[in-house]
């Protein structure tokens, strides 16, 4: 399983949605689409600026993880941006991860 950062700005139709449900409509639909993948929901808040939710997700692969976002996209109601959450171990993993490169006009 890997984790994924979803940052969702609603559209005016979006807003509408969560006036009628509720923020915690909003949040057990999320918890139900996250399992119906076979994944988890971490954590779910909702925020003022640019984005009205963040939340992180557990699900098996990328795949899933957009598979979610342009579900979510193709509804008109929201835009979501997904960002793939790597642990402390894994950025230790890939600083001993040898990579042959040459810096441009070098």
């Amino acid at each position: 399983m890997a984790k994924y950062l979803l940052q969702v700005s609603y559209t005016r139709e979006g807003v509408q949605g969560v006036l009628k449900e509720g923020g915690t409509g909003r949040k057990a639909m999320v918890e139900n689409l996250v399992a119906g993948v076979g994944g988890s929901l971490e954590m779910f808040y909702f925020a003022f600026g640019k984005d009205d939710v963040v939340t992180v997700v557990d699900v098996a692969d990328n795949a899933t993880a957009a598979a979610i976002a342009m579900k979510v996209g193709a509804s008109g109601a929201a835009t979501v941006s997904t960002t793939v959450l790597l642990t402390p171990e894994e950025i230790d993993r890939a600083a001993q991860t040898e990579v042959d490169y040459r810096a441009p006009g070098a």
